[in-house]
């Protein structure tokens, strides 16, 4: 899952990609992608990541770091949801969190509301009702209602993922248009969180990097699509249409 939003993170324009996993994994996701880096995280004898050495070594990692993405393959361990806070609260640089950095926050919505830089969260529905404490039919029966709800957080951009993937902060609203059902499968959703850590690391400001980073990762999609169909669409398709995906908007 990280190694997917890695090469995302690169096929997205990021000039230099850092992939932090458990040491244990440190050689498979090494292995998954030769041009991003790969730094081993201290993991206990169950591969959780211990609390203090990962923050230590993050705190070091992202002293050059534009922006962090958080989440993808990261686990349920109680280590994480320290982790989690400790970078919701602490770190400085905008951050994206998506996947098991949103589950460590099931509930615990308070803390979205003390934010002091940009944060992005890219639920599925389940994850997004989990966060705020409803039924995932509660979320789909009114998917703009809930999204713009939570993001009247200060510095909080929510992306509410499905069909039409909603896009907020709170005061605009951007439904999406791209994308197709074959994306339906599993690391998709890595896939996105790569590609809107690089538009936010390469500047742009982050609902627009929100904004655009859903437009091409459905882009990218939907080129897959021509290209193999949906039926046997993977994440890995997604990735490496992501160039084809980008060069088509620069076409008059």
């Amino acid at each position: 899952a990280a190694a997917l939003a890695g090469a995302a993170a690169l096929r997205s324009g990021a000039g230099l990609v850092r992939v932090a996993s458990p040491a244990e994994v440190q050689p498979t996701v090494a292995s998954f992608e030769p041009s991003y880096m790969t730094y081993p995280l201290e993991n206990d004898e169950h591969g959780a990541l211990r609390f203090e050495p990962a923050r230590q070594a993050l705190s070091t990692l992202l002293e050059a770091a534009d922006v962090l993405a958080m989440g993808p393959g990261l686990g349920r361990a109680e280590s994480i949801r320290e982790l989690v806070h400790w970078v919701v609260e602490s770190v400085k640089v905008p951050t994206v969190l998506d996947a098991d950095a949103l589950n460590a926050l099931s509930g615990q919505t308070d803390i979205l509301f003390h934010l002091r830089r940009p944060l992005i969260i890219t639920p599925h529905p389940g994850e997004f009702a989990r966060l705020i404490g409803r039924s995932t039919a509660e979320i789909q029966g009114d998917r703009e209602t809930h999204a713009v709800a939570l993001a009247q957080a200060d510095h909080l951009i929510v992306v509410l993922k499905g069909y039409r993937t909603v896009v907020t902060d709170g005061a605009r609203i951007y439904l999406n248009t791209t994308g197709n059902p074959g994306m339906a499968t599993g690391g998709s959703g890595d896939v996105l969180t790569g590609v809107i850590a690089a538009l936010i690391g390469q500047k742009l400001p982050p609902f627009e990097a929100a904004q655009l980073g859903v437009y091409v990762h459905g882009l990218a999609g939907d080129i897959a699509r021509d290209q193999n169909g949906e039926i046997g669409m993977i994440a890995g398709d997604i990735v490496d249409s992501l160039p084809d995906a980008f060069e088509h908007l620069t076409q008059p």
